[in-house]
């Protein structure tokens, strides 16, 4: 794939990969991913964690870096924490809830 191919819809399925380890869903389902930019090569990603004070937040940001410089065309990747709006529940998709035994 060159980088006039990558897409919104490829970077999600990358980073749905990342899993966060206390909820036990992809962080994209949890609604953590807030905004994507694409620039020729170059992938940004806003995200937020569930709380400030997310033990795992570190890990989580460094697992959705190395997703995103997994796909093809992509040499530059950045995630930046946000914090703004706060995360909550209502974020998360249907599939989110489920994982998170909030139906």
């Amino acid at each position: 794939m060159n980088a006039t191919q990558l897409t919104e819809a490829t970077v999600l399925d990358a980073i749905r990969q990342v899993i966060d380890p206390e909820i036990g869903c992809n962080i994209v389902d949890l609604g953590l991913i807030y905004g994507i930019t694409i620039a020729g090569t170059k992938v940004t990603v806003q995200m937020t964690l569930t709380t400030p004070g997310c033990p795992m937040g570190e890990s989580i940001a460094q697992g959705a870096q190395w997703a995103l410089l997994g796909i093809a065309g992509v040499e530059d990747a950045v995630v930046e924490i946000v914090w703004d709006p706060p995360w909550q529940p209502s974020m998360m998709t249907e599939i989110g809830r489920a994982a998170a035994g909030m139906r």
